[in-house]
């Protein structure tokens, strides 16, 4: 799905990603996760093709981005990020209706129609469809783009690419399990997400593959099992915890402070 070596970065000679490989497959529920500074996002950005400086190529689907047709490239990946203009003059339906602009260029189909509300279903942001965005909470506003990306990808291709950057900023438990939800019901299809998050207890209960990262570097990924031991996170944290099983799924049950 998406392989890269060696991925490094550096800002103003300041080294943010050093050495890291990654090899992304069909199928997985990935979750970037570490402390803060320790390059999450900014690889995030690298494997998603925004930032265009790694000296090293990064292939998606067997291909170097460069190789992409550049209007087919959306209709295969999407990325979800933080930085979301907070003032933008249109209905909810209208927003998320941007993510179908790869799909027609003037007037929009009964599909692009349908996409946006399948969307903003799966994002519990229906019942604001008709709703000025700009009167919406920062969690609102954050599902309707959260709805925005997942629409972009509705279409009949395989093996799609998602990335979100922190989705769950900002949502309450119920819409943060909503919206996990939705990620894991999408790479059940056979398509790919990559997600950077911050809550261990949730990563462990949905992720397929944990990448754990420590300035700069990838101390260690495989499963959550193997990687969410209670020595790893008290390293990369520099704070003590404890592991427990979940009492229904097996999954690892991470206690700090303990």
């Amino acid at each position: 799905m998406i392989v890269a070596h060696k991925i490094s970065y550096a800002y103003k000679k300041t080294a943010i990603l050093q050495n890291i490989e990654v090899d992304i497959n069909y199928g997985e529920f990935v979750v970037i996760a570490g402390p803060n500074g320790a390059g999450k996002s900014t690889l995030l950005a690298l494997l998603a093709n925004e930032m265009g400086n790694n000296d090293e190529p990064i292939f998606f689907k067997k291909k170097t981005f460069e190789q992409w047709n550049q209007s087919e490239l959306p209709k295969h990946k999407a990325k979800f990020s933080q930085q979301n203009s907070q003032d933008i003059p249109l209905t909810v339906e209208e927003v998320v209706l941007m993510g179908r602009y790869p799909y027609f260029d003037t007037v929009p189909s009964k599909k692009d129609k349908q996409a946006v509300e399948k969307a903003l279903t799966e994002t519990d942001m229906l019942h604001f469809a008709k709703r000025n965005y700009n009167t919406l909470s920062g969690g609102e506003k954050q599902r309707v783009h959260l709805a925005r990306v997942l629409t972009q990808l509705d279409n009949e291709v395989a093996h799609k690419l998602l990335f979100l950057d922190e989705p769950l900023n900002n949502l309450d438990v119920l819409h943060q399990h909503t919206i996990l939800q939705a990620i894991k019901a999408f790479t059940e299809q056979g398509n790919t997400a990559v997600v950077v998050l911050h809550d261990l207890n949730l990563a462990a209960q949905f992720a397929t593959h944990i990448l754990l990262m420590k300035k700069g570097k990838v101390f260690c990924q495989g499963n959550p099992k193997d990687v969410f031991t209670g020595e790893n996170i008290s390293k990369v944290y520099n704070f003590p915890c404890t592991i427990c099983t979940h009492p229904i799924n097996s999954n690892p049950l991470i206690l700090f402070g303990t």
